[in-house]
């Protein structure tokens, strides 16, 4: 039976085992990715990765894949030719619908493998609220979050977080026929002195800056693209799929305890 949700007819759907199935929502953007990576890419990403950590499970796996959601938050982008964004309301109202439509389903776990780098705070925040309005249990993730396999030198640590060494050798190994690394360019790295006398604000980290491209960049790339090469791209692809795999088994094997509903003496302590 194919891994694809909506491939099924409703009836393969209401004979699959809900008490440890998972269900995959690949979630990713379309917008700008500089002059060498289509706008597709964390889209791409999403999918491909989730379908690769798929097709390493035993075939009793129980994981579900579904229709890739392309469009995400990607605001920071607007202006840049191509780029399509959601507002974060309208993100977080989609995916609400979604949990809302699986747990009618009779589906108890869901999963986010999001590929854009722009929505993992709201995809945080809206996997609890579908976990409390509908008992699922959601885990919004993201292949990066799994880290790089040992030997992959990284020469943009500091700025590479949108087209950089990573991200283009990731998409050169997974659909090398979308990637033009004869435009690979080395842009975003004015922010190694942007915050070079700061202690605690950065981009992204203890003291995040509210950022969108044109505030770091002239071509919409963060990082240094040409530093990247397909034998990286292969190893971190392969590194990541199987970590995305071994944690949707996690997933599949995980509930929390039925603890019960708390007394009113307990509240009250």
């Amino acid at each position: 039976m194919t891994h694809l949700l909506a491939h099924l007819t409703t009836a393969d759907v209401a004979a699959i085992d809900k008490r440890d199935a998972v269900v995959v929502q690949p979630i990713g953007a379309v917008e700008q990715h500089g002059p060498h990576l289509p706008l597709i890419t964390d889209a791409l990403v999403a999918e491909l990765m989730t379908e690769r950590a798929i097709a390493l499970l035993p075939n009793d796996g129980n994981v579900w894949q579904l229709p890739t959601l392309h469009y995400g938050k990607s605001t920071e982008h607007l202006g840049r030719p191509g780029t399509i964004t959601m507002s974060a309301q309208t993100l977080m109202s989609t995916c609400l619908d979604l949990g809302r439509s699986l747990a009618a389903s009779g589906f108890r776990k869901l999963v986010f493998v999001n590929g854009h780098g722009g929505q993992p705070g709201l995809l945080d925040v809206v996997a609890r609220d579908i976990r409390v309005e509908t008992g699922l249990e959601v885990f919004p993730t993201m292949p990066g979050r799994f880290g790089l396999p040992d030997g992959i030198d990284t020469v943009d640590e500091h700025y590479g977080i949108h087209g950089g060494q990573i991200e283009t050798s990731v998409v050169w190994a997974l659909a090398p026929e979308l990637v033009h690394m004869e435009l690979a360019i080395d842009d975003g790295a004015i922010l190694g002195d942007l915050y070079a006398s700061s202690r605690h604000l950065s981009l992204e980290g203890a003291v995040p800056t509210a950022w969108v491209t044109d505030d770091v960049s002239l071509s919409g790339v963060l990082g240094n693209a040409p530093a990247a090469t397909l034998e990286d791209g292969r190893r971190i692809v392969a590194h990541q799929a199987q970590s995305l795999a071994e944690a949707f088994l996690e997933i599949k094997a995980f509930s929390f305890p039925t603890l019960g509903a708390p007394t009113a003496s307990a509240v009250l302590r």
